[in-house]
């Protein structure tokens, strides 16, 4: 990954009990339209886009980035989970100068509830622990999103500060390798 140091990119196909997290193809353009034009998915993420922008901006091979996972199941795109530098000019950071890792997801409302989420961020977090071990990440989401902030906490994250951003409460959270999360529906680790 070019902003997270010298980790090859990408990685073999991470498989857990029901996933796999992969790089994305050309069958998943029409996933990655619809989790940015839901207005579900986007509720704490500024809103969703129109269906019709997406149509004509999303490439034939969206989300081909360093950091960024297609959550499949069963061969098909449910979601994705993203580790990437956080943006320095942002409130929330563990140094000075910012650059923290910093995971984020989406998953499609009809995979939510199953405990995919956590399985994939679960998956994702070991990936980075062997991939650059010792370093830290962060999470960062609005305290009305009882969802994330539930998955935070399952995966480990604990409180570093809440601050006003986007015009609403956010909680910011650090996880350590090493730390008690979840690695499938009902287990911990």
């Amino acid at each position: 990954m070019t902003d997270l140091g010298t980790v090859v990119w990408p990685p073999a196909p991470i498989r857990t009990e029901r996933l796999v997290l992969r790089e994305s193809e050309a069958p998943d353009r029409a996933a990655f339209i619809e989790l940015f034009a839901l207005p579900e998915v986007h509720t704490y993420l500024g809103g969703p886009r129109p269906r019709e922008e997406l149509e004509r901006a999303v490439p034939e091979l969206p989300g081909r980035r360093p950091g960024l996972f297609v959550i499949d199941l069963d061969g098909t795109m449910i979601g994705t989970v993203s580790l990437h530098r956080r943006d320095a000019d942002r409130p929330g950071h563990l140094r000075p100068a910012g650059g923290e890792t910093e995971i984020g997801y989406m998953v499609l409302p009809k995979a939510w509830g199953l405990g995919y989420a956590a399985e994939a961020c679960a998956a994702a977090l070991d990936w980075f622990a062997g991939a650059l071990p010792g370093e830290q990440v962060v999470l960062c989401t609005q305290t009305a999103n009882d969802r994330s902030m539930r998955l935070a906490a399952k995966l480990g994250f604990t409180e570093v500060e809440r601050f006003e951003e986007y015009g609403a409460e956010q909680w910011f959270g650090v996880w350590s390798p090493g730390q008690v999360r979840a690695t499938g529906p009902g287990r911990r680790t």
